[in-house]
């Protein structure tokens, strides 16, 4: 049995055992990858950054032109109905809201019967008091698979078509890697396959700026206020992949993982020093206060 064969999830404003948790073949989340998501990270029984990520949301529909008609108080809400009813505290979360079913064919219509769908499954408690989802630190490797350029698909649209980053992590299959670096159609570090990359250097931190083909992270943007009220100074940048494998330190964040410190980068260790540390303590410390 797995870890979510006695879980309950939310469908279409409905709580189903996951059994029963299924949508039409029809969707066109399922057909075309039409459909918006957020993955987040509950504590405490609630989620960390709701307003952040409802942003994000509203963001991705109004790209994708999915105009569900929910409030974001009301997508909260069935999220926490999820977690409650499943007696969760500390969760892995995941929203997603689609075109729903429309005609057999590509052009959306611009009426929208949409379906929305939360997904729940532990995750350890995080914040001071806790510990790390991840086993230990990240491997990062870069590799051929390229970022989808923004003027293609929209780099800060959160879409279920996530092929791009499927495809960059096969190619980590055989290595010791675990987790993949893409650049940009010039050379740039981008990001990685689910996360966003920073390197500490004598100046500060510095990360691929959101000018380029990179998702604007919820943890992104959290450890950035982290570090300006540590005093710590952060470059908004191009970022080649040396600057990387010669930073001094080099962390990855998302949602899940928080801050991760990374061991090495295409073979060329890194480490995780003092500045990492400080801000993997100062996010849980954020977490502690705000749920604990």
């Amino acid at each position: 049995m797995s870890e979510t064969d006695d879980l309950l999830f939310h469908v279409n404003g409905d709580l189903v055992p996951v059994d029963e948790a299924t949508v039409s073949v029809r969707d066109r989340g399922f057909k075309y990858g039409d459909a918006a998501f957020e993955t987040l990270r509950a504590y405490g029984g609630d989620v960390f950054g709701w307003a952040a990520h409802a942003d994000r949301l509203a963001n991705t529909c109004d790209l994708l032109k999915i105009d569900h008609g929910l409030g974001r108080e009301d997508l909260h809400e069935r999220i926490r109905e999820t977690l409650e009813a499943n007696e969760l505290d500390d969760a892995y979360v995941r929203l997603s809201i689609s075109r729903g079913v429309q005609p057999e064919k590509l052009d959306p219509q611009p009426a929208v019967d949409p379906t929305v769908v939360i997904i729940v499954k532990p995750l350890p408690r995080g914040g001071v008091g806790g510990e790390a989802v991840w086993d230990g630190p990240a491997t990062l490797e870069t590799v051929k698979t390229r970022r989808v350029p923004d003027n293609a698909v929209p780099a800060a649209a959160k879409t279920h078509n996530y092929l791009n980053g499927i495809l960059a992590r096969l190619e980590l299959r055989g290595s010791d890697a675990d987790e993949a670096l893409l650049l940009d159609s010039e050379g740039y570090a981008a990001e990685g396959a689910t996360s966003n990359v920073f390197a500490v250097d004598g100046d500060g931190l510095v990360t691929p700026a959101l000018s380029g083909p990179v998702l604007p992270g919820v943890t992104r943007a959290t450890v950035i206020d982290i570090a300006a009220k540590e005093g710590i100074p952060v470059r908004e940048t191009r970022v080649l992949p040396k600057v990387l494998r010669e930073a001094e330190e080099v962390f990855c964040t998302n949602s899940t993982w928080e801050v991760r410190p990374v061991d090495s980068v295409d073979g060329a260790t890194v480490g995780g020093g003092p500045v990492t540390q400080l801000l993997v303590q100062s996010y849980r410390e954020r977490v502690e206060k705000r749920f604990y």
